[in-house]
């Protein structure tokens, strides 16, 4: 049910401002995502005319850069006119920052705030944002919970990172799960706990709290998922595994479903940008871009449009952020484009999500592919709690291993084996062994870095 704002009027709801206008722009959100694909790009152009002649006269960054493309987009769906204008990058974040800010926001947009990303790409940045761009992160997430039928009654728990070693064990706890759903009369309790915190002691705290549904990145999921199918408890109420942060491992999905019969929901977002693209509801292979807070373009080394099938440079635009326009800006992750889903929902489609250049395999001939490991496949070879794949050179595969005990000759054979195998080359691989297999100061985690860079990209 949805809260009322009126003193003793329960049913039907009389919501506050706030609310009226989360469920207004969510109407719209309804009726938007069954539309045919060009009245979507139709809308996003006319969005778009607005932005650029607001970045071109108050944004010093983009008063040369993008003067005389604006009054060029009279034609809603001019993307030759659109591709006209250069890409931004992050280094250009980094380097004009000031620039990039807008002398002018709209008041009613609201106060302004800086977004901090997690620069697990050795690029932070930092993006000012508003409160109406908060707003639509809100609506978004909240799209997210009815388009997976959650049960706002349900108890969630969330393992993630938190600054300063903040909502370490045993955690913190809410009564609600959080502004996003500030709408609704009420939901169940939410608790936090900080991802650095022993695994162990996760299990140990998740039993206790016993969630409907559990948030946490896809790394430390499949640590836990490892966890309870050695120790063979269970988590009686879970319904399902939500993840955000990190690419999702080949056999993640199946791994979730082996250790507690869920499925997974995925969510594709960026810190300065908000949800990228959401898990269909109906078919979890896609990947579907919100097209109503964002234009995505997913580019060849060409910087022409890829077509379903093919994978390219995600390239993103905020419709809404006034206080710091990214306009054509080159996130750094890779995606593959899908056909149209079979659902209806005229939202363009991502198929993949495959995570940045350094996640990249170099081949010895210089041809770059994506390395598709899963924990499973270690672990019926050995006892692995954890591993990574450092790509040292153009033959040499550094595999660091977490395990519960020394591992003997023929286990490291046999995973040497099924690492070449599954990489389509003989390289060296040597072994190194950790107690844990460190993450990056923003609590993510990589199954596979490539130190070999060379100049151009083949897939």
């Amino acid at each position: 049910m949805l809260r009322s704002n009126i003193d003793g009027i329960i049913w039907p709801a009389l919501v506050g401002p706030r609310s009226a206008r989360m469920l207004a722009v969510l109407f719209q959100l309804e009726q938007s995502q069954w539309w045919p694909l060009a009245k979507t790009t139709g809308h996003q152009f006319r969005q778009l005319h607005a932005l650029l002649a607001h970045a071109v006269q108050t944004v010093p960054y983009y008063r040369d850069r993008c003067r005389g493309i604006t009054p060029a987009l009279d034609s809603e769906t001019d993307s030759e006119q659109w591709r006209r204008i250069p890409l931004l990058k992050r280094p250009d974040v980094q380097q004009h920052e000031q620039a990039l800010a807008s002398a002018q926001i709209p008041e009613t947009h609201g106060k302004t705030h800086t977004l901090h990303t997690s620069g697990s790409t050795g690029r932070p940045v930092r993006v000012q944002g508003t409160r109406l761009t908060d707003f639509f992160w809100q609506v978004f997430t909240l799209r997210e919970h009815l388009w997976q039928r959650r049960d706002f009654a349900g108890r969630l728990a969330a393992i993630r990172f938190v600054p300063d070693n903040k909502a370490g064990y045993p955690g913190v706890a809410a009564q609600s799960w959080g502004p996003a759903t500030s709408v609704m009369n009420g939901t169940g309790p939410a608790f936090l706990l900080n991802s650095a915190t022993d695994i162990s002691q996760q299990a140990a705290w998740l039993l206790d709290k016993n969630p409907d549904y559990l948030l946490s990145y896809p790394s430390n999921l499949a640590a836990l998922a490892t966890h309870f199918l050695k120790s063979g408890q269970q988590l009686s109420r879970l319904r399902q595994v939500r993840t955000m942060g990190e690419v999702l491992a080949a056999d993640f999905r199946a791994l979730c479903r082996q250790a507690w019969n869920v499925p997974v929901a995925d969510v594709y977002s960026a810190q300065e940008l908000g949800s990228i693209a959401l898990q269909c509801p109906e078919h979890e292979e896609n990947y579907h871009v919100q097209s109503e807070n964002l234009l995505v373009e997913v580019l060849d080394d060409a910087n022409e449009p890829c077509r379903p099938g093919e994978t390219g440079r995600v390239v993103v635009t905020t419709l809404h952020n006034y206080a710091m326009p990214l306009i054509r800006y080159e996130v750094g992750d890779y995606a593959e484009v899908g056909e149209a889903c079979p659902c209806g929902r005229g939202l363009p489609v991502l198929r993949r999500i495959l995570g940045r250049v350094r996640n990249l395999l170099t081949m010895p001939n210089g041809e770059k592919q994506w390395p598709y490991m899963g924990i499973m496949k270690f672990t019926e070879i050995a006892p692995v709690k954890q591993f990574q794949m450092i790509q040292r050179s153009l033959e040499h595969i550094e595999l660091r291993l977490a395990v519960d005990r020394p591992l003997n000759n023929d286990e490291e054979e046999k995973l040497t084996e099924l690492v070449q195998r599954a990489l389509s080359h003989p390289f060296r691989i040597t072994f190194s062994y950790l107690p844990e297999i460190p993450r990056s100061p923003s609590g993510k985690f990589e199954d596979f870095v490539s130190e070999v860079t060379t100049q151009a990209v083949r897939l």
